[in-house]
């Protein structure tokens, strides 16, 4: 006998460990009697949409409103241990709305899970966290941040194993190079990662957890594509929470892109790295708290592939004023960012405001 159900609240987050879609969504799912437990499906969306004044050097300023990423989160489950994870994403800058993740996840635990389709393949924590779950709101644009090659916004079309072992988690697989580079050789990617302090569950992370977990992770990830391309990185997360419900965090990450992804394909070599630090006050003031955060980050370009593209270096820093209201689902940031170049690009600064929602 088949009978339908629908299911509405929170519960059923717990079905995929760390799930996509935060909040209130539907889980949709037939049971036969003899079913102990039913597939369901969640459904989420999320929201990033800013005001921004654009100054370069030596022309006119520019203002724009933008909606810069809209995202619909689909998960569902075909058994206990096999589950499906299908995410597209509209963006601002090409007006389309493009396959994000389409993946096939099988888990027998902790320790051994396999993923087979479209999603992030190992590689630095930034790309793992993507813009919905970074600190701050201008990510991937200082020259370092996930220079890793991609089909769109991080992802590649492959296989991979992960697996937790306490504060250690490992990832490794194999992903299509023609889709991603434009050459047929297969990538091969891998990341290991230990948590010092407390745990960071599931195979996706974040840039914070607002004084949630006290956290000193060091992860160190590579992809290489035959004998002469690779890229790697080595990237680091320290947060401590500040009683009353507050946190400190200071994150880094130095990359290096030697033939494989980088900022620009007219340059063969890419490197640099990063830090930043923020403070979430402790005391809530309205709905929220607020947090004040610094980002400094030097990148490297080399070996242009033409006389014309000159080596140069990218410095970026960033300051933001965030208002959180609810971590990820809820927040508001007010952001002002220097860009300057040492050759080739013109200097330019921007400030403006992004607001970011989940449900």
């Amino acid at each position: 006998m088949l009978s339908g159900t629908i299911f509405v609240g929170n519960s059923c987050l717990k079905r995929w460990g760390r799930p996509i879609a935060i909040g209130s969504f539907i889980c949709l799912g037939f049971v036969t009697v003899s079913e102990a437990q039913s597939p369901a499906v969640s459904v989420g969306a999320g929201l990033q949409t800013s005001l921004v004044h654009t100054k370069p050097e030596a022309s006119d300023g520019t203002d724009a409103f933008n909606v810069n990423d809209v995202r619909l989160y689909v998960n569902g489950t075909a058994t206990e241990k096999i589950s499906f994870m299908f995410n597209t994403a509209y963006t601002g800058a090409d007006n389309n709305i493009d396959l994000l993740d389409a993946v096939a996840q099988v888990s027998t635990s902790k320790q051994f899970n396999i993923w087979f389709g479209r999603f992030l393949p190992p590689s630095d924590r930034a790309n793992l966290y993507g813009p919905f779950y970074a600190h701050h709101w201008n990510v991937f644009q200082d020259g370092v941040q996930d220079g890793y090659p991609f089909i769109y916004q991080g992802r590649q079309n492959g296989a991979m194993y992960w697996g937790q072992f306490g504060k250690v988690k490992v990832s490794g697989g194999g992903f299509d190079g023609a889709s991603a580079t434009g050459t047929a050789t297969l990538i091969g990617a891998g990341r290991i990662q230990v948590d010092f302090w407390d745990p960071e569950d599931g195979y996706y992370l974040n840039s914070t957890y607002y004084g949630d977990k006290n956290l000193l992770a060091l992860g160190l990830a590579g992809q290489f594509q035959g004998e002469d391309r690779a890229a790697y990185s080595l990237d680091f997360l320290l947060e401590r929470k500040v009683p009353g419900g507050g946190a400190y965090t200071v994150e880094a990450e130095w990359a290096r892109y030697d033939g494989l992804g980088g900022y620009n394909p007219q340059y063969s070599v890419n490197d640099g790295g990063y830090v930043l630090a923020a403070y979430l006050f402790p005391q809530i003031i309205g709905r929220g708290r607020f947090e004040a955060l610094g980002k400094y980050a030097h990148a490297r370009f080399r070996e242009g592939r033409r006389p014309i593209n000159a080596d140069h270096d990218q410095k970026t820093t960033e300051l933001n004023l965030n208002y959180v209201i609810k971590q990820f689902n809820a927040r508001v940031m007010l952001f002002y960012k220097d860009t300057r170049f040492s050759a080739v690009r013109p200097d330019n600064k921007q400030v403006g405001v992004g607001m970011q929602i989940q449900m």
